[in-house]
């Protein structure tokens, strides 16, 4: 999701927000004129209704950049800027539809969710329906160029589009008036404008990607002429990161629409979309990153210094604004990922290509890994996601067999023979593998030296975080023979221990920890569940499991004390384990008796249920930390925790797992005080 490019007022030079830089100081000296506490929407939204078209177009400019700045935006609500902006999408100008188009989308862009269902409930998808349905009209027939080859219809699609995306993405209200206002074949026909503008079809194949996520009423009515444009794009073999990216989402869309798929071709399609997957994640960014940086540093030594130092400075306040803005993805209860970073190239000034280039690169292979972590989850929780935030809603629910016609070989009910064959022959598990490793030094030492290219730094952790991500998927869905048995799970092993253990400390970053952690509980589980000798100590693993129990996020702290009762559990069948189960014992109490969240106490009884089990050390090791009498004084405090504070925090399926472990927790004590006995 993307703020725009606000245009010029009459288009002279640019401005880094957008704004000529003369009707900046216009701006800002009427602000200063009105005093620090006067809020320029009142006069702005006025201006809208201006006889002249530049003064509207100035408006809607100045209002686009003005709703970057958030504390704004409920001024802006309060006088019904939607309502009074709608109508500019119609307007007679095209250069006001156009930067009113960008001033609503960057107000959905920066108000948030709230925002973008207050703008349905206002009615902005009327008017933008009926921009859409007039642009695609006039794809063929405008006759205003732009000079970089470019019509200005074209331009005011790429902003309606991208306002759309923002909304559907926001607003179930939006989305449901999408399915019914015939709006995939607008946005399926800006789509197919690739050939000639690549900025639109890029946004309207994001757009595509989002609407056809879970939303099986949009699925039950596609038609062979969708299908035929996004599988066209699919074959197409232009060069180029940005054609890489375009692939890349119509392979994320047809795969949301499997089961729309006619039987007969869902497994040439599919085949085919992971074809394009593997393409992607071929590409090695941190040997493409510093050439087109290199290429950028080339054609800068050629161009005038003015035109540069603009550029530069555009570049630099777009990064750094979407950087801010970049979002971790939702998962749905069963780990599925909903939401992808905004893609905003379009963003930048015409004289970033190569930034465009590579931030297109690293656009397509998050975009891959997170399509593969949908091809691998189950639509079913698996028992080992039950800490995840769960809910209600039936969005979740996948789209198969609810359309006449289908086969269930694409199927997210399970990883199938033909899904798992497809992955495992285009060697996708050791490509994402590859792509866990930490982010090249000389790739991130050049986007160091540039502002402008610094947030592609976090683009590239956020890679290797959703590779991570992407291989607990894997590990979690297919079995140790299909990923090359022993040695290839043992390699896997060593390499994650490298990750973590490589440095002199662990790192602390936690959308890292939280997927380098998750992806290594999966191969553990594997790894013991085979009985295959692990290359990381005890130690280790109890030094991360300590770093991890002291992070923020929940997820990351109960993968920690699963860790340690995988582990645990394994040297329990071991001799002379007792004094490492007696430290990983202790561990777990203080979790199970400490923690401030409830399913990280539930893992924590569990995973000591696991350790302590069977076995003459677990016994040793169990009478040495006196672990009846610890579990016997926390019995009486975990439940009373339940009965305070579960219902109103926990959802039912934690509630029930808890229960579960509180029944556990009868049973086990029962068991030791039988051991002691003996």
């Amino acid at each position: 999701m993307g703020k725009s490019k606000t245009n010029k007022f009459k288009r002279p030079q640019f401005n880094a927000v957008g704004l000529p830089v003369n009707a900046v100081k216009e701006v800002d000296a009427e602000e200063e004129d009105h005093g620090d506490d006067s809020c320029p929407a009142a006069e702005l939204l006025e201006k809208l209704q201006s006889p002249s078209a530049d003064v509207r177009e100035f408006a809607c400019a100045s209002i686009s950049r003005v709703v970057q700045q958030s504390q704004t935006i409920p001024g802006f609500l309060q006088r019904d800027a939607v309502r009074r902006l709608g109508p500019m999408l119609l307007d007679s100008s095209v250069a006001v539809r156009e930067t009113a188009t960008g001033a609503l989308r960057n107000l959905s862009a920066c108000g948030g969710q709230e925002v973008c269902e207050d703008m349905v409930k206002h009615d902005v998808m009327t008017p933008l329906t009926a921009l859409l349905s007039e642009c695609c009209a006039g794809f063929e027939t405008a006759s205003v160029p732009m000079k970089d080859g470019k019509n200005a219809v074209e331009d005011v699609a790429n902003e309606a589009v991208n306002l759309l995306w923002n909304l559907c993405e926001s607003s179930s209200q939006a989305l449901s008036v999408f399915n019914k206002s015939g709006l995939l074949d607008v946005v399926v026909q800006c789509l197919e404008r690739h050939l000639h503008n690549m900025e639109l079809a890029i946004s309207a194949a994001h757009c595509l990607h989002t609407v056809t996520e879970d939303n099986p009423e949009l699925l039950c009515s596609m038609n062979t002429a969708v299908l035929g444009a996004l599988e066209n794009v699919l074959l197409s073999s232009q060069p180029g990161m940005a054609h890489i990216l375009l692939r890349t989402l119509a392979a994320g869309t047809l795969w949301n629409m499997k089961g729309s798929l006619p039987a007969a071709r869902q497994a040439q399609t599919f085949n085919a979309v992971v074809a394009i997957l593997s393409q992607c994640l071929d590409l090695d960014a941190g040997t493409l990153i510093p050439e087109f940086r290199q290429a950028e540093e080339v054609r800068d030594r050629n161009t005038p210094a003015e035109t540069h130092t603009e550029d530069q400075a555009a570049g630099e306040l777009v990064v750094e604004e979407m950087d801010e803005e970049e979002e971790t993805p939702k998962q749905t209860k069963n780990g599925k990922v909903v939401k992808v970073d905004g893609d905003f190239s379009d963003l930048l000034p015409r004289g970033k290509e190569e930034l465009r280039e590579a931030t297109a690169l690293l656009t397509a292979q998050q975009t891959s890994l997170e399509i593969i972590v949908n091809m691998c989850c189950s639509d079913d929780p698996s028992d080992d996601e039950w800490e995840e935030e769960s809910s209600s809603d039936e969005s979740d629910m996948g789209p198969d067999g609810l359309c006449d016609g289908v086969s269930n070989l694409m199927s997210p009910l399970c990883l199938s023979a033909e899904i798992q064959g497809a992955l495992i022959n285009h060697s996708i598990p050791e490509k994402v593998l590859k792509k866990t490793e930490f982010p090249r030094k000389e790739a991130v030492d050049v986007c160091q030296q540039s502002p402008s290219w610094r947030g592609l730094i976090k683009k590239m952790h956020r890679i290797q975080s959703r590779a991570l991500t992407c291989l607990h998927s894997i590990l979690s869905s297919m079995d140790a023979e299909s990923l090359g048995g022993a040695a290839a799970l043992q390699g896997a092993a060593q390499h994650l221990s490298m990750l973590v253990f490589g440095a002199a400390e662990i790192p602390k970053d936690e959308e890292f920890l939280e997927a380098v952690i998750s992806a290594m509980r999966s191969l553990l589980q594997m790894i013991a569940s085979k009985n295959i000798p692990q290359c990381m100590t005890p130690q280790q693993l109890m030094s991360l499991s300590e770093a991890a129990t002291r992070c923020d996020v929940v997820s990351v702290r109960v993968n920690a004390v699963a860790i340690l009762g995988i582990t645990g559990s394994t040297l329990a069948k071991e001799k002379g384990t007792a004094e490492t189960l007696q430290m990983i014992g202790n561990a777990l109490l203080q979790v199970a008796t400490r923690d401030a969240d409830l399913v990280v106490n539930g893992e924590a009884l569990d995973a000591l249920f696991d350790v302590f089990a069977d076995g003459e050390e677990a016994e040793t090791a169990a009478k040495n930390i006196r672990l009846l009498a610890a579990l016997k004084a926390l019995q009486p405090v975990f439940k009373a925790k339940i009965r305070k504070e579960g219902r109103g925090k926990y959802s039912p399926q934690q509630l029930c797992v808890l229960d579960n472990v509180k029944v556990n927790l009868r049973r086990f004590i029962g068991y030791l005080e039988k051991v002691v006995k003996h």
